[in-house]
């Protein structure tokens, strides 16, 4: 399933960042974005690897070190994904000369949809469930225990998926906000931040803090959000 949700949200955000790049004001072309899938997707996938040895599990990878090349065994960490896919754009505009985020603007509006299916994933498997609750829609993962849970997955789908991608779709649109380099790429983060802060209420932590009041995955989001504030200040 997750094998599925790459390649599906991989090609999906290149035909989207196509059309959006083919508005103005055309700082990339056909090439320049159907390479840029190569780059990104080698990004993804070392980014989001060593994001979940570093970021999630670094003591179990340090006894384990066979383990972290297995990416079906273990997963893959958002945040370690996404400095992967920076790193590649950053090389990749050095190398073409083009503004960084010429490139990241186009990327970043289409990047819920990799989100939106890779939840989705999370969901069919039965990973990274929600904490107990009592709600009506409560369910039960079996790999977990018979405990009612929320489907935190979904949750996370529908925020970090769908609504992030119809705000930055609505502001993608507008030839203003496009020509803002650095805009587009802001309010990602700045949503992104805020829909994993809410999503991580309703998701069973996979790092315990000393405090029961935050999570790991909010933590890692903060520096998102206080970043994403500055470039559409910047922006502006």
């Amino acid at each position: 399933w997750y094998a599925l949700a790459y390649i599906a949200g991989i090609v999906l955000a290149w035909r989207y960042v196509l059309w959006l790049t083919a508005k103005s004001p055309h700082l990339l072309t056909r090439d320049n974005v159907d390479d840029l899938v190569s780059w990104c997707t080698v990004g993804i996938i070392v980014g989001g690897r060593l994001g979940q040895v570093l970021l999630w599990e670094p003591g179990y990878y340090l006894a384990h070190p066979a383990e972290i090349v297995m990416v079906w065994k273990g997963g893959m960490a958002f945040h370690g994904g996404l400095i992967g896919v920076i790193l590649a754009m950053l090389i990749y505009g050095r190398n073409k000369k083009i503004p960084f985020f010429a490139i990241a603007d186009p990327i970043a509006a289409s990047t819920p949809i990799g989100l939106l299916l890779g939840r989705i994933a999370n969901f069919i498997n039965g990973e990274l469930w929600g904490r107990p609750t009592d709600v009506p829609w409560a369910m039960i993962f079996p790999k977990v225990d018979q405990v009612p849970r929320h489907p935190s997955q979904l949750y996370e789908a529908g925020l970090e998926g769908v609504i992030l991608f119809l705000v930055l779709y609505f502001f993608a649109r507008q030839e203003k906000v496009r020509c803002r380099l650095g805009m587009l790429s802001g309010i990602f983060l700045i949503g992104y931040a805020i829909a994993r802060m809410i999503g991580e209420q309703f998701r069973e932590p996979e790092v315990t803090l000393p405090n029961d009041i935050t999570t790991w995955g909010q933590w890692l989001s903060v520096p998102m959000l206080l970043y994403g504030i500055y470039l559409v200040w910047r922006a502006k």
